[in-house]
């Protein structure tokens, strides 16, 4: 999961200076528009296996779409094998967003993961500077509502790997941007590290290693994501690793679909 800081020109929506509760995002933090060149990746989804300890975990499949105004970002997740008996997971995960500025505009989710049934949504109310999100535990139908301060723009999780993509990527750029899930938002730095050559089901790619950290909330100094993006125009996502207080997930492309 993932905003730029002097990369590009003409930023909307900026974030000010945080209320007292939400010190823990900077100024600095900002999400800038998408470079001119940049094209959505309408009707591609990137197919992933998921490994966890040399286990093949699952997969997941993400893919983007226009609705309306807004774009949408889909995200499916299914665990497999091994790690399917030991804690089974069935996530679907729809984030909108602005593409003009790339702001988040609502996040649905459902999840079952392991007992867990639970169904979510999140409004960013950005005139208020407010999150809601509203949860519904299927198991107990008990429903739970949240509000809770965030700077003037957001992206989320799965949508700031597309913001990074959108972004002109080169050898030392540095991002710093909130990311938020509703009830909790954390600002993360982000650096292009240098250059690998990737070998992954789908192919080998000349990438862009890219890796970001929580730099406040949390899960500061407990989570790092590196992201390797294809080194051209496209900015594929081609390998992702997640290191987790609890573990290491790896993410390796293994087909391009096209619709």
């Amino acid at each position: 999961m993932l905003l730029a800081t002097g990369i590009a020109a003409g930023q909307t929506n900026a974030p000010q200076r945080p209320t007292d509760q939400m010190l823990t995002i900077g100024p600095a933090a900002q999400v800038f528009p998408p470079r001119s060149s940049y094209h959505f990746p309408n009707g591609q989804t990137y197919v992933y296996a998921v490994e966890w300890h040399m286990f093949n975990a699952g997969m997941a499949r993400v893919s983007m779409d226009t609705v309306g105004p807004e774009q949408r970002v889909t995200a499916i997740a299914d665990s497999l094998g091994v790690v399917n008996l030991m804690f089974t997971v069935h996530d679907h995960f729809e984030s909108y967003f602005d593409p003009h500025d790339f702001c988040s505009q609502k996040i649905v989710k459902r999840a079952e993961e392991g007992k867990r049934r639970r169904n979510s949504e999140t409004q960013f109310d950005y005139a208020r500077r407010k999150a809601v999100r509203s949860d519904t535990d299927i198991r107990t139908g008990e429903n739970k509502r949240v509000e809770s301060d965030i700077p003037g723009c957001v992206t989320d999780a799965v949508t700031g790997f597309y913001y990074l993509a959108s972004q002109p990527l080169s050898l030392g750029s540095r991002f710093t941007f909130p990311v938020s899930d509703g009830p909790k938002t954390t600002e993360v730095a982000a650096r292009v590290e240098t250059t690998e050559h990737v070998k992954v089901p789908a192919g080998t790619y000349q990438s862009l290693r890219l890796t970001a950290e929580p730099t406040s909330g949390p899960f500061k100094g407990k989570a790092k994501v590196s992201v390797w993006f294809s080194n051209d125009e496209n900015h594929i996502p081609v390998q992702v690793r997640a290191k987790l207080g609890w573990g290491t997930l790896l993410f390796r492309l293994q087909r391009l679909e096209t619709k």
